[in-house]
């Protein structure tokens, strides 16, 4: 599908980019889920530290793969099935291909899940381009070419 597509299409379907807002509230909520179910399943490991310094140390080392995992996992799944996380979905926003208006296939969710993975790495850098340009595309919509709309 073609820009040009793409725009006849939004402007028949009457379908709206997100507004940056909702995309941060939606994005600290996934990570609020993210975090809580983390916290739930490695409680026990935590609770074992006998300092705060050690339960830290054990967060770095051993937990930080296994966030990193958990994200991508959850950002694929929901993309892909849903076309938005629960977040997204709470806040009345979905994810949309640039391809053919529809939920982004498995490729393409996964190269967004790992693409908001790198803007996180470097201090959510990535999210800043949102800032700029009519599409309001982040790194990881770029990345997957895909854009967030009201649902």
């Amino acid at each position: 599908m073609t820009e040009e597509e793409l725009v006849e299409k939004f402007k028949s379907e009457n379908i709206t980019l997100s507004p940056l807002y909702k995309r941060v509230i939606a994005h600290a909520i996934d990570e609020f889920i993210i975090a809580c179910f983390m916290f739930f399943a490695f409680y026990g490991m935590l609770e074992a530290a006998s300092s705060s310094e050690e339960a830290l140390s054990a967060l770095v080392e051993y937990l930080a793969p296994y966030i990193v995992l958990m994200k991508i996992i959850y950002q694929t799944f929901f993309v892909r099935l849903y076309g938005a996380t629960v977040g997204k979905t709470l806040m009345k926003i979905r994810i949309i291909s640039m391809i053919d208006g529809q939920n982004p296939n498995i490729f393409l969710s996964l190269i967004r899940a790992n693409m908001r993975i790198l803007s996180e790495a470097v201090f959510f850098i990535g999210f800043l381009w949102a800032l700029n340009g009519f599409k309001k595309q982040t790194w990881e919509d770029i990345g997957a070419r895909t854009l967030v709309v009201n649902a």
